[in-house]
C-alpha cells in the first residue's frame, strides 16, 4: 500500500533532497545514502519475492534456524538471499556507472543492503506482530 511505498522510499528521497540542497556532510555521502537506501529496498523486495516463489527450503532467520513454510514472516532462503544480493549489486553497479558513487561506494551500498535486509528479517521474526509491538507493521519495518 501507500505506507509501504513511503516507508521504502523516504530515506532515499531525503538523501537526494539533501544532496541537491548541499546540506550537511557533503554530496558524496548523501549520494551513497541514496544508493544504499534503494539497494536495500530492491534487495529486500527481490529476496522476499524470489524466496517465496523459488526458495527450496526456508529457514527462520533466528537461531536455531528451523525450517519454516515459505512466506513465514522472518524466514529466509538461499535462493532469495542470493537474488537480493545480486539485485543490490546490480543497482549499485548502475549507480557507479552513472557516477553517483565510486566502486568502493557501490560495495558499501551492497553490503549495507545485505545488513539491512538481514535486520528486517530478524525484526520480522522476533518482534513484528508481537504483543506490545502491534505498531511495528511490515511498513514500519521496511522504513
Amino acid at each position: 500500500g501507500v505506507g509501504s511505498v513511503w516507508g521504502s522510499g523516504i530515506a532515499g528521497i531525503l538523501c537526494a533532497v539533501f544532496a541537491i540542497a548541499g546540506v550537511g556532510p557533503g554530496v558524496d555521502l548523501w549520494r551513497l545514502g541514496f544508493v544504499a537506501s534503494f539497494c536495500s529496498k530492491l534487495s529486500d523486495t527481490t529476496a522476499s519475492e524470489v524466496g517465496k516463489a523459488y526458495g527450496r527450503t526456508t529457514y527462520m532467520s533466528t537461531p536455531p534456524f528451523k525450517p519454516v513454510p515459505r512466506g513465514t514472516e522472518g524466514a529466509v532462503s538461499l535462493e532469495g538471499t542470493v537474488a537480493g544480493i545480486g539485485a543490490s549489486l546490480f543497482f549499485a553497479g548502475v549507480a557507479a556507472a552513472m557516477g553517483q558513487v565510486d566502486g568502493t561506494g557501490a560495495l558499501i551500498a551492497t553490503f549495507s543492503a545485505f545488513v539491512a535486509t538481514t535486520a528486517e528479517s530478524w525484526l520480522g521474526a522476533t518482534t513484528q506482530g508481537e504483543e506490545g509491538f502491534e505498531w511495528l507493521t511490515n511498513d514500519v519495518v521496511n522504513a
